[in-house]
């Protein structure tokens, strides 16, 4: 009899499931992704290397759109791992759109087509990107607001312990015209970090702001963006050099920052395209005698496409992390491969 019991519970989950599956309309999506590249590291002090290396990427992905009806629609994707990348649902009310999950928050800007390090996109090297976060968003038009999962980090603090009060806050709004556009975004966290060393609680805040555009020519684009920020390392911005603050005794000192990404390219035909891109930023605390810490990354490539959904990228390109902010000279990378890729 218990027996009966689960085949039938069984049955009528599967039954629900089809029913669900059937009323709504499911677009399912993958994108299989495939370095191939040669990295020649001069490491400065240490031995230069030079290796070649062939992976499947972490962003490889499998998912799904999903269309409830006209007000609610939803969207899952998996990357390799297995990792959720994206688990959102969200409500057309009318006036706005409420999104409730995990997806790209408002702070997030793809400008460049960089393919080396799983498509870095130079969003290490001057872009903006603070990741896919849980969070609650309201959309109004092209204004975006949203309470994201907030961030923290024990710094230089031996056992310290933090605590955070309040959601991280991230906004962004878009602007466009007929061949170009403009976008503003911010973001704010904030959270106390206790030390047990001297009994003082500090409180760590972290600000960043960005300001973007682009513009299309027929077949040629240009795109180009710049941040500043304050801490944005406990914020969880993507950064090459050292983004956070530090404890000197039962004081904060603030680290700053800056970045920039300049994109150009051109579309030669419908099977090749052609892209160049430069991003710099640099970090440095907020105290006398301190050193700027600073990485750039620069590139050419080819995007040469064999089919609808098949392509491959030819790509060359430095990474260069110049010094760290004690002085010392970093690590200086040239590369050259190609990345495949198929999406179905």
């Amino acid at each position: 009899m218990k027996k009966i019991n689960i085949i039938a519970i069984a049955l009528t989950m599967v039954a629900a499931f089809t029913m669900s599956a059937v009323a709504s309309e499911w677009d399912f999506y993958g994108s299989a992704r495939v370095s191939t590249f040669v990295t020649d590291t001069d490491n400065k002090l240490i031995r230069d290397t030079t290796a070649f290396d062939e992976n499947l990427q972490g962003n490889s992905r499998i998912g799904a759109k999903v269309k409830v009806n006209d007000e609610l629609t939803a969207r899952f994707e998996y990357g390799t791992g297995v990792n959720v990348r994206q688990l959102y649902g969200e409500w057309n009310f009318g006036t706005g759109k409420f999104l409730v999950g995990q997806t790209y928050t408002p702070l997030n800007w793809f400008y460049s087509n960089q393919v080396y390090g799983s498509d870095e996109d130079l969003l290490s090297y001057g872009g903006v990107y603070s990741g896919r976060s849980p969070m609650l968003q309201l959309t109004f038009g092209n204004f975006k607001i949203a309470a994201v999962q907030p961030k923290s980090d024990a710094l230089n603090v031996v056992g310290g312990t933090s605590e955070n009060t309040i959601p991280r806050i991230e906004a962004s709004y878009k602007l466009g015209f007929n061949n170009a556009f403009i976008e503003l975004a911010g973001g704010y966290n904030t959270y106390s970090l206790y030390d047990p060393a001297t009994t003082v609680e500090n409180d760590i805040d972290s600000y960043i702001g960005a300001i973007g555009a682009g513009i299309n020519f027929d077949k040629y684009y240009l795109n180009a963006s710049i941040f500043a920020g304050q801490n944005i390392g406990p914020y969880g911005m993507s950064y090459a050099p050292n983004g956070d603050p530090i404890i000197a005794g039962t004081a904060v000192v603030d680290n700053d920052a800056y970045g920039y990404v300049f994109v150009a390219g051109a579309k030669i035909n419908d099977m090749f395209s052609i892209e160049a891109g430069y991003g710099y930023t640099e970090a440095e605390l907020d105290t006398a005698g301190s050193i700027e810490d600073g990485a750039t990354s620069y590139y050419v490539q080819s995007i040469v496409t064999l089919a609808p959904g098949v392509f491959f990228v030819p790509e060359v390109g430095v990474i260069d992390n110049e010094t760290d902010n004690t002085g010392a000279e970093e690590s200086e990378i040239l590369y050259y491969g190609v990345k495949w890729q198929i999406n179905f």
